[in-house]
């Protein structure tokens, strides 16, 4: 039976306020509609076009598995493709996002993350949603090993090493200059390529820190009072990030607008103004939920105040 269609409409002002995790992809935008209205015709050709670019399946799966009936409409295509690898992972990390939100059993999920791996051997978007899914309920060992699964089959992996980051910050609460999750950017920022964005890898890894030392209680609500944004260590951080993007080339990857919010963030915090604003003027519209809501605030109203003082338009 196929799923019911979508409600009509949406609070304007909800909308208004919303977070579009597809950012600037207009093709994922329109298929994401698409799927909403119960046409998956239009999922298949995204995935097809996509191809091997690794971080964009990534992104664009991730991003689909989110829509409410995604994993009806995975096992609507299923049922006309058995044997459609894409499919199988798109249902996978639906059934992903549903056990993180408690409406699923984690292991069933697992199992579907398993299978997609099966079906397609190269592609490390199973691995991906499973690494989603063991970094908020796994032990230390499954979420390595899982990593190494992605790392495995694309070494380079943008959104798999956020989730190492942001699982690694939140060992050992207590302050620490010297924390793993420092090294593990460093490290990965090291080897990655010169094009890299996982350049940015370190900014990311200070942002969650500061998530996990606030929320701990060791540094103050406001990221803009807080000494963990002004120290050697940060200061050398985000110039060196910063020098880095003024000369990336390669304003085509899919999730370059997730590290920009964030090093836009690291700048209104340490109260560069200037370089803050170049950042804001290539965001535009396209702001994230984190790191603007660390450690516990409204992520609109943040990035909404911190975009308007950098640009002196309020």
């Amino acid at each position: 039976m196929s799923p019911p269609p979508p409600p009509l409409g949406r609070s304007r002002k909800r909308a208004a306020q919303s977070f579009d995790e597809a950012l600037d992809d207009a093709e994922l935008a329109a298929a994401r509609t698409e799927l909403a209205q119960g046409r998956w015709q239009s999922i298949r050709t995204l995935l097809v076009d996509t191809g091997d670019d690794w971080d964009r399946r990534g992104h664009r799966v991730t991003v689909l598995a989110r829509e409410q009936y995604c994993a009806a409409w995975a096992r609507e295509w299923l049922l006309a493709e058995p044997d459609s690898a894409d499919a199988t992972v798109l249902l996978a990390l639906a059934q992903v996002r549903r056990a993180l939100r408690g409406k699923q059993k984690p292991d069933r999920a697992r199992e579907a993350c398993q299978k997609a791996a099966a079906l397609a051997p190269a592609d490390p978007t199973p691995w991906l949603g499973l690494l989603m899914l063991e970094r908020s309920l796994g032990e230390d060992h499954e979420v390595v090993r899982t990593f190494e699964h992605v790392r495995a089959r694309y070494a380079d992996h943008h959104h798999a090493h956020h989730l190492m980051v942001a699982r690694l910050a939140e060992r050992h609460p207590d302050v620490d200059p010297l924390h793993e999750v420092y090294d593990f950017s460093s490290w990965a920022a090291e080897q990655a390529p010169a094009d890299s964005p996982l350049a940015i890898l370190p900014v990311i890894a200070h942002a969650e820190r500061y998530r996990v030392l606030a929320a701990a209680g060791h540094e103050p609500a406001d990221p803009a009072a807080s000494a963990h944004w002004t120290g050697r260590r940060a200061r050398l951080v985000m110039k060196c990030a910063f020098d880095w993007w003024l000369e990336w080339e390669h304003e085509d990857h899919p999730r370059r607008l997730i590290d920009l919010n964030y090093l836009a963030h690291a700048k209104v915090c340490e109260g560069r103004g200037a370089e803050a604003a170049a950042l804001f003027l290539r965001i535009a519209e396209h702001s994230t939920a984190a790191p603007w809501s660390y450690p516990d605030r409204d992520p609109y109203t943040a990035f909404r105040a911190a975009r308007d003082n950098a640009l002196g338009t309020m």
